[in-house]
């Protein structure tokens, strides 16, 4: 099977909606609600489809190829204030799949936290246009608090809660899979058991 570039709107807006439910989350704090405002509808399939346009085409780019591309978006805030140049903080992953008879099997894949900017860009729509990545190793923590500033302990909750990550993993899977009619019923970690894509 040749790579493919499965990625319908649909799938997209869903991944967004279990992401971050719209384009402005609301994880119980009340520093996001502030920081959102108002979110205006028209924005926010833009938002999310720009985010996992960018995780597919730019960053799923940098690691081992696969035949399937599928991010994982958990939003820890968001300002819209300049409705033209919004701001998404967040923990962002994506992960590269071969299809291997009914099993989406993983090659690679990992996380990129950080701060993204979407703009709506002359006739290409809404776009990521620049991203402000978390560093590694020494550079991790203070890159971090730099980034995240007031939202630093919003984004620990969220990146340390791999449980709940999983969930939002497997459900975005579950979405991608039907929406792109993959006949397909599991997915698979390296040296880890498969596991049931959930049904919508």
């Amino acid at each position: 099977m040749n790579k493919m570039k499965l990625w319908t709107m649909a799938a997209i807006l869903f991944c967004g909606a279990m992401g971050f439910t719209s384009c402005h989350n609301d994880n119980g704090n009340k520093e996001n609600e502030q920081i959102a405002e108002v979110a205006d509808e028209s924005r926010q399939g833009d938002c999310e489809y720009a985010i996992g346009k960018y995780l597919i085409d730019s960053v799923a780019q940098q690691y081992s190829p696969g035949e399937v591309s599928i991010p994982c978006i958990q939003v820890v805030g968001i300002d819209e204030s300049n409705p033209d140049s919004v701001l998404v903080w967040g923990d962002f992953w994506v992960f590269n799949y071969n299809v291997a008879g009914d099993t989406l099997k993983m090659v690679s894949g990992g996380a990129h936290p950080g701060m993204m900017v979407v703009q709506h860009t002359s006739g290409a729509g809404y776009a990521v246009t620049a991203f402000d990545p978390v560093g590694d190793g020494s550079e991790y923590l203070p890159s971090a608090k730099r980034i995240f500033g007031d939202k630093f302990d919003a984004y620990q909750a969220i990146s340390s809660d791999g449980e709940k990550r999983e969930d939002v993993r497997a459900t975005q899977i579950g979405y991608y899979v039907k929406a792109n009619k993959l006949p397909v019923k599991y997915y698979q970690d390296y040296g880890w058991p498969a596991k049931e894509i959930p049904a919508e």
